[in-house]
């Protein structure tokens, strides 16, 4: 199924004027509405009713859900701003929709390409502290709890709402309006106003399934997509009170290890030194990846050269220490790097589950088949093409025979190289708007599906999150700060505003090959 909400106002001609000069708006005071509209009760209300739809997109049957989301939520926002918007079909699920909107003044300018995802995890309703309903948003504070507060539904929403401050200012710029009625929030005219550049949204519903269907759904719908930058907010900051831009992410191999010798145990005095043992043979496999400091054994696994922009934007970073987080082992894992070079510059081989036995009833005997679930963290320039063989061959060498090497899900890493012209447009923009230095990780230590945008459509990506390490994402009490929030829908705002007056900063880095860098 495919279905529009709007006129086609991509057929439209290209807009006979552009400007070529910032118009005279004061860009402080409209950085400032739009912090201000956050912490209106209009913004909590509009937040409230979407985190009131249970768009859990792992759950079966949420189908209808998820398009009522984009259907009645995202599609008649967007109109309003003059996009036209089309729901489509997910090619690998009847349950996960997406939707393509486009706001085209001219064919012949940049064009920004912005996303985000309306569905959520797991609510674990029964979790959450007394007096907090997942599907009910309630203020405590700073807090604004509900799924999806902080992901990713109170992210987009911020976006949206400064873009619409934007488009709103030109209106009144053009028609010589000291100010705009912030109770009225009328639309009239906002399709028509000059934005200077084009503006696509990709909105999916299956992120937190792990984006089924993302990378088929943009490779078949590439023209539509196509655009200069991908500009997007998910995922938190490195800590709340540092703006943060990340260029990437690492990638995730998830791959298994498994012994299997034999269909049943055999009691170890009568067959202890003369039967292989599957665990003992496993741990070793494991010790020949991975050894027990966590440094990575197998060479093929380790990352060279990292290149020197990526290092010296890993040294800038702040050195965090978030409440109620873990201590750090300091030595554990790779000798000689910092904290910070170890999570967004350097790979890591996780063990993540072992099988081997039975834990709840041991017995005297030698188990005939082992398992270990294993997880490689890695960054660009690691070679994961024949991941399989080159795992197998490497324990082979080492005398370790009969491991089976199974890679499962993979997810790819990519990154924008920190020195790309638009990273430092996007730092200088949140300085000018906060008087703060942004945080610039070359990639997240984490997995998100940006390689869809960076090498799928070939687009320099630059995310602009707007919540911090404890916002319990994918738990219960998930919540988003509303300083967050308003200093985040400022930031946005600002680089809407700052794309127009020097669109030369912003969309120059298309040809830098973002994902390979």
């Amino acid at each position: 199924m495919t279905s529009d909400h709007s006129t086609d106002r991509n057929e439209a001609a290209p807009t006979d004027h552009v400007p070529t000069e910032a118009p005279t708006a004061d860009r402080a005071v409209i950085t400032r509405r739009a912090g201000e509209f956050v912490r209106s009760e209009d913004f909590f209300d509009l937040l409230a009713a979407r985190v009131a739809r249970r768009t859990e997109s792992q759950a079966a049957g949420n189908g209808a859900a998820a398009h009522s989301y984009l259907a009645e939520e995202i599609a008649p926002e967007l109109t309003a701003l003059g996009f036209a918007t089309t729901i489509h079909d997910n090619p690998e699920s009847d349950e996960h929709p997406l939707l393509i909107a486009s706001r085209i003044e001219d064919p012949s300018l940049p064009t920004v390409l912005l996303y985000g995802h309306g569905d959520v995890q797991f609510a674990h309703d029964s979790h959450w502290a007394d007096g907090l309903d997942p599907w009910v948003l309630s203020r405590d504070g700073d807090r604004l709890y509900g799924r999806g507060s902080a992901d990713n539904k109170g992210q987009h929403t911020v976006n949206s709402l400064a873009l619409r401050t934007v488009l709103e200012s030109l209106v009144a710029s053009s028609s010589e309006t000291d100010s705009l009625n912030d109770d009225s929030r009328d639309t009239d005219g906002l399709d028509a106003s000059n934005l200077g550049d084009n503006v696509k949204i990709l909105m999916e519903t299956a992120e937190e399934a792990g984006s089924l269907g993302l990378k088929s759904f943009a490779a078949a719908h590439r023209a539509e997509l196509d655009a200069d930058l991908f500009l997007a907010s998910d995922g938190p900051r490195i800590a709340a009170e540092h703006p943060t831009l990340f260029l990437g992410s690492r990638g995730a191999l998830n791959f298994r290890l498994v012994v299997h010798d034999r269909d049943r145990d055999h009691h170890s005095g009568n067959w202890g030194g003369k039967l292989r043992n599957c665990a003992t043979v496993l741990a070793a496999a494991i010790n020949y990846l991975v050894d027990g400091n966590g440094v990575i054994r197998i060479p093929a696994l380790r990352p060279e050269d990292t290149p020197a922009s990526v290092l010296e934007a890993v040294a800038k970073l702040p050195e965090v220490v978030e409440e109620g987080s873990p201590k750090a082992d300091p030595d554990w894992g790779e000798p000689g790097l910092t904290s910070a070079e170890k999570v967004f510059a350097f790979n890591v081989i996780e063990v993540l589950a072992l099988d081997a036995g039975n834990l709840d009833q041991v017995v005297n005997a030698i188990p005939g088949a082992a398992t270990a679930h294993m997880q490689l963290r890695f960054v660009v320039g690691t070679d994961i093409d024949d991941f399989e063989n080159t795992v197998r061959t490497h324990l082979e060498a080492q005398g370790i025979h009969g491991v089976d090497v199974v890679a499962e899900h993979c997810m790819p890493a990519t990154r924008l190289d920190p020195n790309a012209r638009v990273v430092a447009a996007a730092a200088e923009s949140i300085r000018a708007t906060t008087g703060l230095e942004a945080a610039i990780e070359p990639n997240l230590g984490g997995t998100i599906p940006n390689d869809v945008f960076a090498e799928v459509l070939g687009l320099p990506t630059v995310w602009v999150p707007h919540s911090y390490p404890g916002c319990n994402q994918h738990a219960p009490d998930e919540h988003a700060l509303t300083s967050i929030l308003t200093q985040g829908a400022e930031i946005m705002t600002g680089m809407f505003w700052d794309m127009r007056a020097s669109p030369d900063d912003w969309f120059t880095s298309k040809e830098a090959s973002p994902g390979r860098k």
